[in-house]
């Protein structure tokens, strides 16, 4: 596998068999700290987060994945490259262990990388104006904001695909059932009334508790169509001058069939400080090694307001 700039392979039809990833983002809510490293190679207990994204997709049938970064950054894409200088050095320290770990990042799938231009508007549509010729006309595919994790039995991605292929909607997206006033923080869904599996009416932007539809919120997970480009390639930019993935959505609504999945698991963003140091809590006690004892240490803890 090389992590650089190439071709994939043809689509399978209906099953999605491609993901594009987002990690175009500047991080500025962690600065500094993300001055040089991309947010999404921050590590979740000792793995960037980003690479938890692409095992979620590989677990669930993906075998082609586009990485899509900003201009000026290569490293997302050099920690999905081999680092042979590092595997040997491993190996003659007897780290066996860890050079089978860092082995085996290298070859997860096929990675490429693609840089979102700077003439391109941003906006959370816009890594898939980048992607877009490493993708077939009319194939699905998936799409993964990166900074977006799931825990579940079953990998978020693959509820996803699996709903899609058995109702053959024009795309499904992921939602959580979330407390007020938290929900408000994201996207909210209007559904369709009488509808099973739930439909899709649109989705409104972090509204007031009042103005709240429901209290489900969009997380970044979607099995989206080809249509989606086409949209995106006529749609002019939206609030904030941003080009925006849910006003092509709303299109989406309209023409056809979109599923709102409320997915199995509990989903973390790490968008922020202090959602990714919980998510980093809720990692680490599930994790095998050190998970028994960091939960002992929390227990230890004489919590009180500063």
């Amino acid at each position: 596998m090389s992590a650089v700039t190439g071709s994939l392979g043809k689509g399978c039809g209906l099953k999605p068999r491609k993901a594009v990833i987002a990690v175009a983002g500047f991080g500025t809510r962690f600065l500094p700290a993300t001055k040089v490293v991309p947010k999404e190679l921050l590590p979740i207990v000792n793995k960037p987060v980003v690479q938890y994204l692409v095992e979620e997709a590989v677990t669930s049938g993906v075998t082609d994945i586009i990485l899509v970064t900003r201009s000026g950054t290569q490293t997302v894409g050099d920690h999905f490259d081999s680092s042979r200088e590092l595997e040997i050095h491993l190996e003659e320290q007897k780290k066996h262990d860890y050079a089978d770990a860092v082995r085996a990042v290298s070859k997860m799938a096929n990675v490429a990388v693609v840089r979102q231009g700077r003439h391109l508007p941003y906006g959370n549509g816009t890594p898939l104006l980048a992607a877009r010729s490493f993708l077939d006309r009319g194939e699905p595919f998936v799409y993964m904001f990166g900074d977006d994790l799931v825990l579940s039995e079953t990998p978020c991605v693959k509820q996803l695909i699996d709903v899609f292929v058995e109702h053959k909607p024009a795309a499904v997206i992921a939602f959580q059932d979330m407390p007020m006033p938290e929900a408000t923080r994201y996207g909210l869904a209007r559904l369709k009334k009488g509808t099973e599996p739930k439909e899709l009416e649109y989705i409104v932007e972090k509204p007031s508790v009042a103005d709240a539809p429901s209290t489900l919120a969009q997380l970044g997970r979607f099995v989206l169509p080809w249509r989606t480009i086409e949209i995106l390639e006529r749609q002019p930019v939206g609030k904030g001058n941003e080009l925006w993935l849910t006003d092509a959505n709303h299109t989406l609504c309209r023409e056809g069939r979109v599923i709102a999945h409320q997915i199995e698991g509990t989903w973390y963003t790490t968008g922020d400080p202090l959602r990714y140091l919980i998510a980093n809590v809720e990692y680490a006690l599930r994790d095998r090694e050190i998970g028994e004892e960091f939960a002992a240490y929390l227990g230890k803890l004489k919590l009180s307001k500063a």
